[in-house]
């Protein structure tokens, strides 16, 4: 989106792109420093509260910051934590949903919208993560034992960010960021 146009919303380049920067930094701690390790999936797998800032981020500020806090934030953990090889994966599954997340709860943010948005994620998550472990382990079966934990990973950032999102949306609007 054009500088011009961030402007014609009441942000500048530079507010947007600190905003954007922020929620990719808050992605990649509450990825990488609040979360359980789970010794059921074939890779270990992993429960944590990234997404809470993905889901604020997209829905609050809109497709693009979603989907930059969500891909590079996560694709960081990934590249900074020993998850090397899923990086890539991360960075195209998880941008994409913060990109679905923003595209449909940013305008019309309703509790509605959100839960859509929010069960969109968790689709593209199931899928994306199921065909990456199936890619990267060469078993299709495998993957299976990770979909109780991604549900579990995106059903916790929803019943965390629900409460909190709509009052700092009306503290966004209020500070004129959104």
């Amino acid at each position: 989106m054009s500088v011009a146009a961030e402007s014609s919303r009441g942000r500048s380049g530079l507010q947007s792109l600190t905003i954007t920067a922020l929620f990719m930094a808050l992605t990649y701690v509450f990825t990488a420093f609040i979360n359980v390790r789970l010794p059921i999936a074939a890779n270990g797998g992993l429960i944590h509260l990234g997404n809470i800032p993905l889901f604020i981020g997209a829905i609050l500020f809109g497709k693009k910051t979603g989907a930059l806090a969500g891909g590079l934030g996560m694709a960081l953990f990934d590249l900074l934590s020993g998850w090397t090889a899923w990086a890539p994966f991360t960075l195209v599954i998880v941008g994409l949903m913060g990109f679905v997340v923003g595209t449909l709860a940013h305008k019309r943010t309703t509790i509605v919208r959100v839960l859509i948005a929010m069960a969109a994620a968790c689709a593209i998550k199931i899928s994306g993560y199921y065909i990456a472990e199936g890619i990267l382990y060469g078993n299709w079966l495998a993957p299976a034992s990770s979909i109780p934990g991604n549900l579990v990973q995106i059903g916790l950032a929803a019943v965390i960010t629900l409460p909190i999102l709509f009052p700092l949306r009306k503290a966004a609007k209020a500070l004129k960021l959104i």
